[in-house]
């Protein structure tokens, strides 16, 4: 009798597992990435991606400057980040793993892709020798497996070319990863079946890919160290779920803002720019639901647009990145000036100028509150996960439409591409706001007041008996003519302010997100700062530590009990990815000694980062 065959190791269970997936832009990383997260959710995990672009459109093959990555932290509990470090880590080339291999783990796994691990395309990752025959990778575990001579072999017999054959090799790493960690390949098999519906040859390569990297791992090829993993489905409230991004969540806040307040049309005037132009890829496809999209020939036409179609009474959207917001400025003004109801979508990115145009960064701020020609106040709200950027699309047409003022919406880079499991709404539930046209001539004046919130009324062009002039010039505040009286000017500034401070009044009053509403250390942020802060002060508490966490949603005005629930803190951290800007804003308005933690890396915070430099805190 032979020896007994070997048996694979029992599946290891995790509570929670961060890969990352690597490679060229042309590798389909973000593909990849985005159908591993696709299956991951419909298994029940909780689940936050990071996608990570290349800075450069068309960097060099090879070289670290066009590595593409796209990380996913999913688990059995509470996912609040995209996770420290890596436990799996699928480098496609030298680049992919030149970049990536400081953020793995000890003892994580990393897969790579023998054969592309050329002379060549070492010295373009900057090797100076081959990682793989050295002891660079001695600390983790490694599978170095011939990647692009399996996938060739899967889809022998096609046709295909070779350069056609190996854009599956994102497939065949992919099958290989859904098997090790137990997930279906069923949505996946399907979105191949739809996406080259029409490529029968193309369609039949990349699911014999799929395939065959699933069967490598299912049929012991493996190495005998490595078994596959269980992480378990997380307890998550019962209800209808789908991965959401902060741009697919932003939205739909806004489309179910219209609704809710009554306007038929919604138009979104926008010029491309990163990472801003998925919200118009987005909105693109609402035409049946009264949204117009226009992508202008520049930033300043772009909102000029959206101003217009909000003096013609529908709601005016623009959006773009630091950079252009910068060139909206005027018309910014203009807006204010009018006061009509417009809303900017600022999706922040890494500057100034062009700066690091994929990267994330919390840098606009100041640009927000206070980047204006004049004494020019607007509102301004910040989303705090993807699917948060649904509530504060809706909250965003409601104050705009209320208080007859632009509204910056700020998320960022991160926010926009990432994406969370979201439990999809009722929309019937969510408050309607009706919007109230002026249609009544008796005694119209263009800049009267309500009382309550001191907007001017909306009054249509066309409506009989209620012709009216506005423009960037100043207006009386009595019949709305253009006036160059210093007394009115002081007292149309004032006003203006004035409203702007009444919505600390209509806002939720600011609630703290973990912790006590008093103690010894508040870590305060806002933006996409969220899950690290929010998992940091969770681990702190765990361990006995007087901390706690709040998040601003709304950074101009602040909400109206702010200032004195800070002072119930003996000391105020705030993290930001920037220099420093809410910080000082915050040491402004309230006079209290907060201090910073921040980072300019074009990379989110790491939980690790935020909980030390809390510790350290806490220890002086």
């Amino acid at each position: 009798m032979g020896s007994p065959p070997a048996t694979r190791p029992e599946r290891e269970v995790r509570d929670s597992v961060v890969i990352r997936f690597a490679g060229d832009s042309g590798d389909g990383m973000q593909l990849t990435g985005l159908q591993f997260t696709q299956e991951t959710a419909l298994a029940g995990s909780d689940l936050a991606t990071f996608p990570d672009y290349p800075a450069e459109i068309r960097a060099p093959a090879g070289t670290t400057y066009g590595v593409s990555a796209f990380q996913i932290h999913f688990g059995t509990q509470d996912i609040t980040s995209v996770g420290d470090e890596l436990d799996v880590l699928v480098a496609m080339n030298p680049a992919a793993l030149k970049v990536s291999l400081p953020d793995l783990r000890m003892g994580g796994s990393v897969l790579v892709d023998t054969s592309a691990f050329s002379d060549r395309n070492l010295q373009k990752a900057g090797y100076a020798a081959n990682p793989l025959d050295d002891d660079t990778l001695a600390p983790f575990q490694v599978l170095k497996l011939d990647v692009t001579r399996h996938t060739l072999d899967a889809v022998d017999g096609l046709g295909l070319s070779q350069k056609e054959a190996l854009r599956c090799r994102n497939m065949w790493a992919l099958g290989l990863m859904l098997w090790m960690y137990g997930r279906s390949r069923k949505a996946t098999v399907e979105w191949i079946g739809k996406k080259f519906a029409k490529e029968e040859a193309i369609r039949d390569a990349n699911l014999r890919a799929l395939n065959a990297g699933h069967a490598f791992g299912e049929t012991a090829e493996m190495p005998s160290h490595v078994s596959g993993y269980s992480v378990a489905a997380a307890e998550l409230a019962s209800g209808m779920y789908r991965t959401v991004s902060g741009t697919e969540a932003l939205a739909w806040g806004l489309l179910v803002g219209i609704k809710k307040a009554g306007l038929t049309r919604l138009v979104l005037g926008s010029y491309p720019i990163t990472p801003a132009s998925p919200l118009l890829h987005t909105m693109a496809g609402f035409k049946d639901y009264g949204v117009v999209t226009f992508q202008a020939e520049d930033e300043i036409a772009a909102v000029c647009a959206a101003i217009g179609a909000s003096y013609a009474g529908a709601l005016g959207v623009t959006s773009s990145s630091g950079p252009g917001i910068a060139l909206k400025g005027e018309a910014i003004g203009l807006a204010i000036a009018t006061e009509l109801p417009l809303i900017i979508v600022n999706a922040q990115r890494a500057g100034p100028s062009t700066g690091l145009p994929t990267k994330t960064e919390q840098s606009d701020l100041y640009q927000a509150i206070y980047g204006r020609n004049a004494d020019a106040e607007l509102i301004v709200v910040a989303a705090a996960t993807p699917s948060d950027s649904f509530e504060v699309g809706i909250e965003a047409v409601r104050l705009a439409t209320k208080y007859m003022t632009p509204v910056i919406v700020l998320t960022d880079g991160f926010l926009a591409n990432a994406a969370e499991p979201w439990l999809i709404p009722d929309v019937d539930l969510v408050a309607e706001f009706p919007v109230a046209y002026r249609t009544d001539p008796d005694g119209f004046m263009p800049f009267a007041r309500d009382d309550a919130t001191l907007a001017r009324p909306w009054a249509v062009p066309g409506t009989p008996e209620l012709e009216h002039r506005i423009g960037g010039l100043e207006r009386s505040a009595q019949t709305g003519n253009i006036s160059y009286d210093p007394d009115n000017h002081q007292a149309m500034t004032n006003t203006r302010a004035a409203k702007i401070a009444r919505v600390a009044a209509d806002i939720p009053p600011q609630a703290v997100s973990l912790g006590p509403d008093h103690g010894a250390v508040a870590v305060v942020g806002w933006g996409s700062t969220y899950g690290p802060i929010h998992q940091a002060v969770r681990l702190l508490r765990a361990e006995g530590h007087d901390v706690a966490h709040l998040h601003l949603r709304y950074l101009w005005p602040f909400p109206s009990n702010l200032a004195d629930l800070l002072r119930r803190y003996d000391r105020v951290l705030v993290p930001e990815m920037n220099t420093g800007q809410l910080v000082n804003v915050l040491r402004a308005q309230y006079l209290i000694p907060a201090e910073g933690i921040n980072q300019v890396t074009g990379k989110p915070f790491k939980v690790s980062d935020i909980e030390r430099a809390v510790r350290t805190r806490l220890e002086a």
